[in-house]
């Protein structure tokens, strides 16, 4: 288990090798980027101020398009501050940098623990912190994330027409010389220019679709990472005439697009070994975290699969992970692929995508194992080698295979609501009003989906 971070460069470094823009970014609740452009004097005055950052309308973390959902009205702001720590150069952006934040209130108010407190429970940063935060005081765990990115790349978009119709990893879906692979090397070089580690990237299974992986980093920061990622893509795609969707369904009659997390997890209070066939050296931590998920990855996928679209990509038989909730090594039929080798297993989370914020996400799937983890509960699902779907009823319960994943958004939310352990954990009041949320985007979909 290892990471690789890259220290924050400071704003005099920046405005010394040419910045001149800072990109204040935050990404709302249905995942939707958003930003600030300040000039960069202007942003160091105002991170001089008392007030030390930005004012943002309080419906701005929650507005579906120009929807304010119930519970947000048009009175009331939030200070955004920045966190320095993710401050890095946007290397598809000439002479622009970008900086992620934290939402706070301009005056304390009665938090989740009932003290006065200036945090703001839907900011999603503040989220992922505290369920990182909680897991290491609580249990020793500290985790690494990475992420597998599946977009894919459009000439045009009306009609839908790809770059290419070439498979997964096919070297005719890379052309040496072609607008598409000058794309897609500035896009790499652009990744790695911004300090973020890119394992490879590869074409995948769908016309013109293409895969990124990063390496891994502690939750916020590898969240922060694929934001970034995301916004290099979709930039450098556009600079040369292309469009980058990471929709999660384009064509029905062949693979979709996912955000496979990869989760790596260890204790600095227990390395007891647990004996769990197919997996030797899984630790007894990672046996409780994984069994846990297992348990609450039904409403966990609230947050992870957030849209229609993306209960139209979890299908049985394409490598999407099914609709089966199972683990198995080297299994990619199974939602939970246990990956690596012994004394470096990590966890591949197939139910997830790019409608999904990556904070909540992430938090949500961290969160459901942690539950497992402060109980020790053993692991009872065993590894899964055959293609879950495929077997009888009795050969999946013989495996621990007795549940099934919502089939839509309605039903996850439903899980999610009845998980009160869950609910718990990422706070009541956030639930209702992501809800709320969700339900605001579900109508509005049909007019906005592209």
């Amino acid at each position: 288990m290892s990471g690789q971070t890259v220290a924050a460069p400071s704003l005099a470094e920046l405005k010394s090798s040419g910045i001149r823009f800072i990109r204040f970014i935050w990404v709302d609740l249905i995942n939707c980027v958003r930003y600030r452009v300040i000039p960069i004097d202007e942003f160091k005055r105002l991170i001089e101020s008392s007030k030390g950052g930005i004012s943002i309308a309080k419906p701005g973390v929650a507005l579906v398009f120009l929807n304010c959902p119930e519970g947000f009205t048009s009175t009331g702001e939030y200070n955004y501050k920045p966190d320095f720590s993710s401050l890095r150069i946007s290397p598809y952006a000439d002479g622009h940098a970008s900086v992620m934040g934290w939402f706070s209130e301009k005056e304390p108010v009665k938090g989740i623990d009932g003290k006065g407190s200036l945090e703001v429970p839907l900011c999603p940063r503040t989220i992922l912190r505290r369920v990182v935060e909680s897991a290491k005081q609580s249990s020793g765990v500290e985790f690494l994330t990475g992420y597998e990115i599946e977009f894919i790349l459009l000439k045009s978009t009306s009609p839908i027409e790809a770059v290419n119709d070439h498979g997964w990893s096919c070297s005719a879906a890379i052309p040496s010389g072609t607008a598409v692979s000058q794309a897609l090397d500035e896009m790499a070089q652009k990744i790695i220019e911004a300090g973020i580690v890119l394992q490879m990237y590869h074409s995948e299974a769908a016309p013109g679709q293409y895969e990124f992986v990063t390496g891994p980093l502690p939750p916020l920061q590898a969240a922060d990472a694929l934001v970034h990622t995301r916004e290099t893509i979709s930039n450098v795609a556009s600079k040369y005439g292309f469009k980058a969707t990471f929709a999660p369904r384009v064509y029905q009659n062949s693979c979709g697009s996912g955000a496979h997390t990869h989760i790596s997890l260890k204790s600095d209070r227990s390395t007891a070994v647990a004996t769990v066939e197919g997996a030797a050296g899984m630790t007894e931590v990672e046996a409780s975290w994984l069994q846990s998920l297992l348990n609450h990855l039904p409403a966990a996928v609230a947050f992870t699969l957030p849209t229609p679209a993306s209960y139209d990509r979890m299908a049985d038989g394409v490598w999407s992970g099914g609709t089966h909730v199972a683990w198995g090594r080297d299994n990619r039929e199974c939602p939970v692929r246990l990956c690596g080798m012994p004394g470096e297993w990590n966890f591949e989370v197939k139910t997830g995508d790019a409608t999904a914020n990556p904070y909540l996400a992430l938090a949500a799937l961290l969160s459901a194992g942690m539950i497992g983890v402060r109980e020790q509960i053993p692991l009872k699902a065993k590894n899964c080698i055959p293609q879950p779907s495929s077997l009888l009823y009795m050969e999946r319960v013989e495996l621990g295979i007795t549940e099934r994943f919502p089939f839509k958004v309605q039903q996850a939310w439903e899980r999610l609501v009845a998980d009160e352990a869950l609910v718990k954990e990422l706070g009541k009041d956030f639930v209702k009003q992501y809800i709320a949320v969700g339900k605001v985007r579900l109508d509005a979909i049909p007019v906005h989906s592209h």
